[in-house]
């Protein structure tokens, strides 16, 4: 019976639980995006014992213009590998996998922030955002699929198990693929599925070229926007499996443009309204997170097949010991 201790193998990689750390910012990064010892000394608390089976690690940006936020760990250039070595073996050393989410902000950046011009897919202000983007050109298209393989090629570099490609909480991707901030009319139109993630394949067949086929790819999808005329569940049922095919070999639900806590949803796992039509409808691991406090619950929606991993952030955040006691009950 499947439970948050049972092994699971991702694309020829044993993870020994089915306990996630998710992605949380911790604006521990320095001014360059460099890996701090604050930083280190942060995942070293929560991962020591091994109690967790995968650590997400959080959203790194891809490319200055790409950055959403002070403090922010960098992916975008070379010389970031050796402090992202770092922080990966450590995590290694605690008995953990780790796989590194990496990310464009797209029309979420912040010329303050970044320095540079805010693009998106079309000139529409982002939920939550106050920067109208300008709609992106063939050529920044193009380049930000090159930054999403250069960065993936500096993930495997440093050591790293897999990588996650971001599509979810209003960032570039997600921007793309929801109809409320893709406003386009060529080939990466909001008016179709093919046009909605046309983007989502390229970077995924861009980031597979460079990390070859044994390494592990995973996405964070935005599944729903819970926004009128936004991405629905309907949209993902179709999408999941279009990003099955393309590659990826782990599906990340999360849910929101503008923002992954959604008013009205409660309960422990609150995107299991989410995970499990999409899990019918692939045959890669989906994780779920989502208010999970306790690891009854966890195991409760494993074994309901609501999911094949459970992320759990703000329990861990608040108690680094909270794996420990699951692990140990």
């Amino acid at each position: 019976m499947t439970d948050l201790r049972s092994d699971i193998v991702i694309n020829g990689t044993r993870i020994h639980n089915r306990l996630v750390m998710p992605p949380m910012a911790t604006a521990k990064a320095d001014a360059e995006g460099h890996v701090t010892q604050e930083l280190l000394d942060y995942y070293d608390e929560r991962t020591r014992g091994g109690y967790i089976g995968l650590v997400i690690t959080e959203h790194s940006y891809i490319s200055p213009e790409g950055k959403a936020s002070e403090g922010q760990v960098s992916v975008s250039r070379d010389d970031d590998v050796e402090g992202l070595s770092r922080l990966v073996a450590l995590i290694h050393k605690n008995g953990s996998r780790a796989i590194l989410q990496m990310n464009h902000a797209g029309g979420k950046a912040k010329p303050e922030v970044t320095g540079c011009r805010v693009f998106g897919p079309s000139e529409v202000i982002v939920p939550r955002s106050e920067v109208m983007p300008e709609a992106m050109t063939e050529f920044i298209i193009d380049r930000v699929v090159e930054d999403f393989a250069s960065a993936a090629a500096r993930v495997r570099a440093a050591g790293f198990d897999g990588v996650e490609i971001h599509s979810a909480h209003g960032y570039l991707l997600n921007q793309f693929f929801s109809p409320i901030t893709n406003k386009r009319t060529d080939a990466y139109t909001g008016s179709s599925m093919e046009g909605r993630l046309r983007l989502h394949l390229r970077v995924i067949e861009a980031v597979r070229k460079v990390v070859g086929p044994d390494f592990l790819v995973a996405m964070r999808l935005g599944a729903c926007d819970y926004l009128d005329g936004g991405i629905t569940l309907e949209d993902s049922l179709s999408a999941a499996p279009l990003l099955e095919a393309a590659g990826i070999d782990l599906l990340d639900i999360s849910g929101g443009l503008s923002g992954y806590v959604i008013p009205g949803l409660t309960g422990q796992g609150f995107f299991r309204e989410l995970t499990g039509p999409i899990r019918s409808k692939v045959h890669i691991p989906v994780m779920l997170t989502g208010g999970i406090t306790e690891p009854e619950a966890a195991d409760e929606l494993l074994r309901d097949g609501c999911a094949d991993l459970i992320g759990v952030g703000r329990a861990i955040y608040k108690d680094p010991l909270w794996a420990k006691h699951a692990m140990e009950r």
